[in-house]
């Protein structure tokens, strides 16, 4: 089988707040997360390893999306009687899955915040026309009211993300109370999405022109 030189480089903060300003921010970079990455990506990693380690990643990246939720100020007593200053998530916080792969992120999630409410979105494309329109879609009742952590862990051209926005946007959530969590996506995808919906905020481990398509696949060994 002939093999495709795909041996583009990702690109790195720096371009990426050149392009895409604040609209984008990649997870910090390493050798682990660098290594997670290239099992994810390697045709001869097993389901058992490709899950283990798809969930991994999928923490780091959930723990980052937490990270950019609001806090406020709060006071707690310590066992030893001191005050302590310290923070709290703002209220209202849930997540949305968009339906199959996005799934893949939900025990992350979870395993962070317990008892947090999740929605999901269907997406699916038209076979002749390759149009994305949703199809199904669940949401707490207030979900207007929440910041909301969209997730969606492969992004190649935008367009699901795309609908699974209008719908939110529809039920009453206001697009700068939107962050993607995501593991890989194309330039082109983001670039797609920032310019459809500017204030919305995307957190991905890697920018790269090739995405790892089989990931939903592998992940639920339907590959």
């Amino acid at each position: 089988m002939e093999l495709i030189d795909t041996d583009i480089r990702p690109w790195n903060a720096e371009d990426v707040r050149e392009q895409f300003g604040d609209s984008l921010s990649l997870l910090p970079s390493n050798d682990n997360i660098k290594e997670l990455q290239t099992i994810l990506r390697d045709k001869n990693t097993t389901r058992s390893d490709f899950k283990f380690y798809a969930d991994r990643l999928i923490r780091l990246v959930i723990e980052e999306s937490l990270n950019n939720l609001p806090f406020t100020d709060c006071e707690v007593v310590t066992p030893t009687g001191a005050l302590y200053k310290g923070l709290k998530y703002g209220a209202g916080n849930c997540g949305v899955s968009i339906v199959r792969s996005g799934e893949a992120m939900e025990q992350g999630l979870r395993d962070c915040c317990r008892s947090i409410r999740i929605g999901k979105i269907l997406v699916e494309s038209d076979t002749d026309t390759h149009e994305a329109h949703v199809v199904y879609a669940k949401f707490p009742e207030d979900i207007a009211r929440r910041q909301v952590l969209l997730m969606y862990p492969i992004m190649s051209t935008g367009n699901t993300v795309k609908q699974a926005v209008n719908v939110l946007t529809q039920h009453g959530v206001k697009e700068e109370r939107i962050i993607l969590s995501n593991l890989f996506c194309t330039p082109a995808a983001v670039q797609a999405v920032v310019d459809y919906v500017p204030k919305m905020k995307i957190l991905t481990s890697e920018l790269h022109p090739v995405a790892p398509n089989h990931f939903g696949q592998k992940y639920f060994g339907t590959d």
